[in-house]
Protein backbone atom coordinates (compact mmCIF):
# COMPACT_ATOMS: atom_id res chain seq x y z
CA UNK A 1 0.00 0.00 0.00
CA UNK A 2 3.30 2.33 -0.57
CA UNK A 3 2.43 2.94 -3.80
CA UNK A 4 -1.43 3.18 -3.78
CA UNK A 5 -1.69 4.69 -6.95
CA UNK A 6 1.33 3.39 -8.55
CA UNK A 7 3.22 6.26 -9.05
CA UNK A 8 6.90 5.88 -10.07
CA UNK A 9 8.98 6.31 -7.56
CA UNK A 10 11.10 10.08 -8.39
CA UNK A 11 14.78 10.30 -7.22
CA UNK A 12 15.37 11.76 -4.08
CA UNK A 13 18.34 14.51 -4.54
CA UNK A 14 21.12 14.17 -2.56
CA UNK A 15 21.22 16.74 0.82
CA UNK A 16 22.97 19.87 0.44
CA UNK A 17 25.40 19.89 3.13
CA UNK A 18 26.37 22.99 5.24
CA UNK A 19 30.04 23.67 3.77
CA UNK A 20 28.23 23.05 0.16
CA UNK A 21 25.68 25.94 1.41
CA UNK A 22 28.39 28.23 2.79
CA UNK A 23 30.48 28.01 -0.47
CA UNK A 24 27.12 28.58 -2.25
CA UNK A 25 25.85 31.43 -0.33
CA UNK A 26 29.58 33.03 -0.48
CA UNK A 27 29.99 32.64 -4.37
CA UNK A 28 26.85 34.22 -4.78
CA UNK A 29 27.40 37.24 -2.83
CA UNK A 30 30.48 38.26 -4.98
CA UNK A 31 28.74 41.06 -7.47
CA UNK A 32 28.99 40.16 -10.96
CA UNK A 33 30.00 36.87 -10.50
CA UNK A 34 27.76 35.76 -8.02
CA UNK A 35 24.76 37.11 -10.47
CA UNK A 36 26.17 34.94 -13.22
CA UNK A 37 26.59 31.82 -10.94
CA UNK A 38 23.06 32.00 -10.13
CA UNK A 39 22.29 32.08 -13.31
CA UNK A 40 24.18 28.85 -14.02
CA UNK A 41 22.51 26.84 -11.10
CA UNK A 42 19.56 27.91 -11.86
CA UNK A 43 19.47 26.56 -15.87
CA UNK A 44 21.57 23.27 -14.84
CA UNK A 45 19.60 20.21 -15.26
CA UNK A 46 22.42 17.87 -14.10
CA UNK A 47 23.15 19.38 -10.58
CA UNK A 48 21.13 19.04 -7.58
CA UNK A 49 17.76 20.35 -7.74
CA UNK A 50 17.48 21.86 -4.65
CA UNK A 51 20.07 24.41 -5.09
CA UNK A 52 18.48 25.15 -8.61
CA UNK A 53 15.31 25.92 -6.92
CA UNK A 54 17.30 28.04 -4.46
CA UNK A 55 19.10 29.93 -7.31
CA UNK A 56 15.89 30.15 -9.48
CA UNK A 57 14.15 32.17 -6.04
CA UNK A 58 17.01 33.97 -5.56
CA UNK A 59 16.92 34.90 -9.00
CA UNK A 60 13.15 35.99 -9.08
CA UNK A 61 13.87 38.41 -5.49
CA UNK A 62 16.33 40.00 -7.71
CA UNK A 63 13.88 40.98 -10.68
CA UNK A 64 11.42 42.17 -8.04
CA UNK A 65 14.08 44.53 -6.38
CA UNK A 66 15.48 46.13 -9.71
CA UNK A 67 11.07 46.32 -10.51
CA UNK A 68 10.90 47.69 -7.37
CA UNK A 69 14.34 50.17 -7.64
CA UNK A 70 13.26 51.21 -11.46
CA UNK A 71 9.59 52.01 -9.83
CA UNK A 72 11.00 54.05 -7.17
CA UNK A 73 13.26 55.78 -9.77
CA UNK A 74 10.59 56.27 -11.96
CA UNK A 75 8.78 58.45 -9.72
CA UNK A 76 11.62 60.34 -8.41
CA UNK A 77 12.16 61.32 -12.33
CA UNK A 78 8.61 62.00 -13.13
CA UNK A 79 8.13 64.64 -9.85
CA UNK A 80 11.82 65.90 -11.18
CA UNK A 81 10.75 66.77 -14.58
CA UNK A 82 7.19 68.30 -13.49
CA UNK A 83 8.55 70.47 -10.53
CA UNK A 84 6.92 68.78 -8.19
CA UNK A 85 9.98 69.16 -5.79
CA UNK A 86 9.93 72.71 -6.52
CA UNK A 87 7.86 73.90 -3.88
CA UNK A 88 9.88 71.78 -0.88
CA UNK A 89 10.73 73.82 1.97
CA UNK A 90 14.27 74.12 1.78
CA UNK A 91 16.80 74.80 5.21
CA UNK A 92 18.27 78.38 3.85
Amino acid sequence: MDNYMNFPEQPKAPIVKTSDWFLTILISSIPLIGFIMLVVWAIDKEGNPNKSNWAKATLIWYAIGFGFVMLVLFFIGFGAITGVFDDVPTWD
